[in-house]
This record gives structure tokens, sequence and C-alpha cells, in this order.
């Protein structure tokens, strides 16, 4: 299939603006900015509750944020719709494994490749025509490849271990030909070995160009793999730097490790 070309490495892909969500009176996100750039894994971490999925589903359009705003490759995405935002180059995975699990792990991976074939094409792979089918079904094949599950790729999703299926959804994202990825606890249930190729895999997603974001709780995951770190707690971004001096912010350790700063 056609691939969208990356944009140039360091610049900006995703921004957050001041965002803020309000649930009644529970302020889920307050004024968070940050900035996502091409080439680069991005790291938000913070305690259970800190406002990290809800700040994950304004990013996607999954959710509107009630002030601020993001802006995807320089434009407002005000308005849009998940879809919309997945249409020009943003694709994201869940904390919760959605797949269908009684179709194969080829078939859940070709539907992520839906909005790059002509309208109504993916609404079977019985009604595909023979052309686009080859070729939605190679390019899953390529993206199982990537994630290590080529030799799953008949197997019913359903029938995968978690970590596999976690690893399935990456596949799946990335055969939307992404720009920028977002990643919502990767490396959950994961094995040391399969960690270790994830860790890989992203590794050479950044070479490539792609923007990574992921909200993760595995610290020796996160410190060994991303550029920066952004820490979130009550909602509110308390910290942003580098891993290392991250991990040794008085902040950090009394607010995300329990420590006395």
């Amino acid at each position: 299939l056609a691939r969208r070309p990356l944009p140039p490495r360091g610049s900006t892909v995703l921004e957050a603006r001041g965002l803020t969500r309000r649930f009644g009176g529970l302020v889920a996100n307050n004024d968070i900015n940050l900035a996502l750039h091409a080439g680069e894994i991005l790291a938000v971490i913070g305690p259970n509750g800190a406002g990290k999925s809800t700040l994950f589903n304004q990013l996607s359009c999954c959710d509107m944020p009630s002030a601020g705003e993001v802006r995807f490759h320089g434009r407002s995405v005000a308005g849009w719709s998940a879809r919309q935002i997945a249409a020009a180059g943003l694709a994201r995975t869940f904390q919760h494994v959605k797949l269908l699990p009684r179709m194969s792990v080829l078939e859940n991976v070709a539907l992520g490749a839906h909005l790059r074939v002509r309208p109504g094409l993916a609404r079977s792979m019985l009604r595909l025509d023979r052309l686009e089918e080859a070729r939605l079904l190679a390019e899953a094949r390529h993206q199982l490849e990537r994630v290590g599950l080529g030799a799953h790729a008949h197997v019913e999703a359903g029938n995968l271990s978690l970590g596999q299926q976690r690893l399935l959804e990456i596949a799946r994202a990335l055969c939307a030909d992404p720009s920028v990825l977002l990643l919502d606890e990767p490396a959950a249930g994961l094995r040391h070995a399969e960690k270790q190729a994830l860790a890989a895999l992203l590794g050479r997603l950044r070479e490539e160009g792609m923007a990574v974001l992921l909200v993760e709780h595995d610290m020796d995951f996160v410190m060994g793999l991303v550029d920066r770190v952004v820490v979130v707690v009550f909602g509110e971004k308390i910290v942003e730097g580098l891993p290392a001096a991250v991990q040794s912010d008085p902040r950090v350790l009394e607010a995300y490790l329990g420590a006395c700063a």
C-alpha cells in the first residue's frame, strides 16, 4: 500500500496547549502543555488516576477538552473525530485490548489499514477486490513480522496471550501507516524477551522518523528507551525532562514513587 511521507525529523507533530478536561467538579487534566517531535519517543508517566488516559483520549480525538487545544501537524483538531485524526496519520492503542477474538490475527491486523483502501472494501475480508485484498494482507503480514507475531498469522486472535494481543494492537496501528503513534501501556503483560523486542521495534520506528508517545508503568522499560519524560500527577504536569533528570527529581520521588523529598 502507498505510504505517507514522514515529516522532517525534529519538527513538532503533536502539541497540547493549556489542555484542560473537567468532568463536573473533577478536573482530570489541568492546563497541560506538551509537544511531540518527529523522530522522538516521549513518555507520559504518573500514578494511577493521574489523568494520563484522559490526556491520551484528547490527543487522539476520542474526547474533547473543556479548555485549551490540540494541534496536529500545526493544525487545530477542534471538532475532529477519532476517524479524522487517524486518517491524517495518528494511530493509537488502548489500555484495554480491543480485538475481534474469533477472527484471525492476520485479519485483525489488516483492519488497521481500512482507511488506506477504497471506501467499503474493508467491511468484509471476503468482499475485497482481489488486488486490494492481496495488498492489504501483505501489509498486515509485514507488520506482524515487525512485531514478532508472523508465526501466529492464522491463529484466532482470542487465543493469543495478553502480551501477544498487545503486540497485535501495535501491528494493527502500524498498518494505518501513521506518522504519530500513541501507545497506552504497550509493555503490560509482556515477558522480558517481548519487552526487549518491543523496545527494539520502537527504536527502529524512531530512526525512521516516526513520533511515538507512550504511557507506561514499567520504569525500567521507559527510562532505557525514551528521549524525554513528562510526569503528570493529579491531572497536572509537574516535571518534564530527560529520563535521568526526571528519575532523580525530588518532586517525582515524592509524588510518583511515594518517597520523602
